[in-house]
This record gives C-alpha cells, structure tokens and sequence, in this order.
C-alpha cells in the first residue's frame, strides 16, 4: 500500500528519512489534495533504476533479434579471446 504525506510533513526530516528506508517502496507527496513529489531512499532508487536499466537493455536485444541482427556464440568467443588476449 503506498504511503501518502502532506507537503507540510516534509519538515520532519528525522521521521521522513525514517519513512523511506523502512520501506522499498517510494512515498508520494501531495499539495492542496494533488500530487506533487515522490521520494524514496538511495536503496530503493538504485534498485528501480538498475531494474529499468536491465529492461531496456533486454528491449535492445529483443529489437535485435527481430531484425536479425544476432551473433553466433562460439564465433563470437573466439574473437573475444583474440582481442583480449592480445592486450595482455
């Protein structure tokens, strides 16, 4: 269940810092009845930002497939090898 906070319990940082990081979940905060602001904590953001990285990169891929553009594994790991092989 989301949490929902008045604008004016912002002051309280003490108590909202406390809000966030018991929960991965964001708080939405509102103004006069409306939202207007999300907060959540360092945890929960970098845990939504890297799942959407993960998203996207999965859509890039599916796109490639689709167009044909994929890559033959062991072909693919020999150059690899040679390339990385050579830098050292």
């Amino acid at each position: 269940m989301p949490q929902i906070i008045p604008i004016r319990d912002l002051r309280d940082t003490t108590k909202l810092s406390e809000m966030c990081n018991a929960t991965n979940e964001p708080i939405f905060v509102t103004k006069n009845g409306y939202g207007d602001m999300v907060i959540m904590s360092m945890q929960a953001y970098e845990e939504q930002f890297a799942r959407l990285n993960m998203y996207t990169k999965i859509m890039e891929g599916k796109v490639q497939a689709d167009n044909g553009q994929l890559l033959d594994g062991p072909s693919t790991m020999k150059k690899l090898r040679k390339k990385y092989a050579e830098q050292v």
